[in-house]
């Protein structure tokens, strides 16, 4: 027989296990909140607004300034930011602004367009700023927690949460060059977050905020960072050197259709016409030649008489997009073997990559 204290015993006992489970999930919502609280806290003093201003000529030729704004984040204590190259571009005067709305003068340290990435410094003048802490790319995970702090529409200190929604993307730059190893995100991102950063859920900096895919133009839920393995290494060089030191094989041209080829006797079915051999690079060591003269066909003139790049190593080339695709995994000094047509008679040379002071820009094929 069960006594009225051994009832109220067993019913306590069941509503503290209900209790319990119902409070759990409460828990844990809370202890999420609680460490994007303290994300946030720690965080958005190494985020920076930036403002850059464009000198432009408007419909009657005066000059006008352009304001244009994003973000960024502080990487070191002595002042040195990370951002986007499209942030800055070509602005005549840029300045950035703290969290506490303290304002510096930035200087543009180096720009490097191919990676959309480029560094700014201020002069903090004794004024003790807080710098995010790179993570590791090799811990990254789809589905792990990440957080966006940025200036999306001019909103300064705006955070955002998500998670990372895939790896390994590709996107490409304004130079048509691709940036690979990119981390997809559902994070809300929007126009004036670009150049600040992507965070795990310990406040480390796991990548750069740099484009969206938008139809409306603000964010669907498809957001772009460059991964942190990039940005390291792409701002050790612009703070060191100033500029990126990049392998090329020194050459521009461009892709020509199968039916061309045929046309002219070519024994390839895809490659690159070289229309230019820089002077004193890779390719112009290895003997490469251009083009010397001009087809007119149709109502297109094109060049002929040069080599024809249909491959590199194992890759096949069928247009400078896929030439500059390619070198994009190596680094100055690795050599490539380079397969080429002559005349009518195919080729190989070995080529060692030389560092270019300026990438060619891709061409348009035909």
């Amino acid at each position: 027989m069960i006594s009225f204290w051994q009832l109220k015993s067993t019913r306590f006992s069941k509503w503290a296990i209900s209790l319990a489970l119902i409070s759990l999930p409460a828990l844990g919502r809370l202890a999420d909140e609680q460490n994007n609280v303290e994300i946030y806290q720690k965080c958005n003093p190494a985020v920076v607004n930036i403002t850059a201003v464009t000198l432009t000529r408007d419909f009657f030729f005066d000059i006008v300034p352009q304001k244009g704004v994003g973000s960024g984040a502080v990487i070191s204590p002595e002042g040195y930011i990370v951002t986007n190259d499209h942030v800055v571009g070509n602005a005549q005067n840029v300045e950035v602004t703290l969290s506490d709305k303290t304002q510096f003068p930035a200087k543009v340290v180096g720009t490097d367009p191919d990676s959309d990435l480029a560094v700014l410094k201020i002069d903090p003048k004794g004024k003790k700023l807080t710098a995010l802490e790179f993570a590791a790319s090799d811990i990254l995970a789809v589905g792990q927690k990440v957080l966006a702090i940025g200036n999306p529409f001019g909103l300064g200190g705006s955070l955002t949460v998500g998670v990372i929604s895939s790896l390994g993307r590709d996107i490409r730059t304004q130079t048509d060059r691709l940036i690979k190893d990119i981390i997809q995100t559902d994070a809300a991102i929007n126009p004036g977050n670009s150049g600040g950063p992507l965070m795990d859920s310990s406040g480390r900096l796991i990548g750069i905020n740099a484009q969206i895919v938008s139809r409306s133009g603000g964010s669907e839920g498809i957001g772009f960072a460059i991964n942190v393995k990039t940005v390291r290494m792409i701002t050790d060089q612009l703070i060191k050197l100033g500029r990126v030191l990049r392998p090329e094989l020194g050459i521009d041209g461009v892709g020509l259709s199968p039916t061309l080829f045929n046309s002219l006797g070519i024994p390839t079915p895809r490659g690159v016409m070289l229309t230019e051999v820089y002077a004193q690079s890779s390719a112009k060591s290895a003997g490469l030649k251009p083009a010397n003269r001009e087809l007119v066909y149709g109502f297109r003139r094109i060049p002929i008489g040069g080599d024809v790049v249909y491959q590199i190593d194992e890759t096949p080339i069928s247009s400078m997009r896929d030439i500059f695709d390619y070198l994009a995994e190596k680094k100055v000094n690795d050599s490539v073997l380079v397969y080429f047509v002559r005349g009518k008679s195919k080729q190989s040379v070995r080529v060692k990559l030389k560092a270019s002071p300026q990438a060619p820009a891709p061409s348009q094929e035909m």
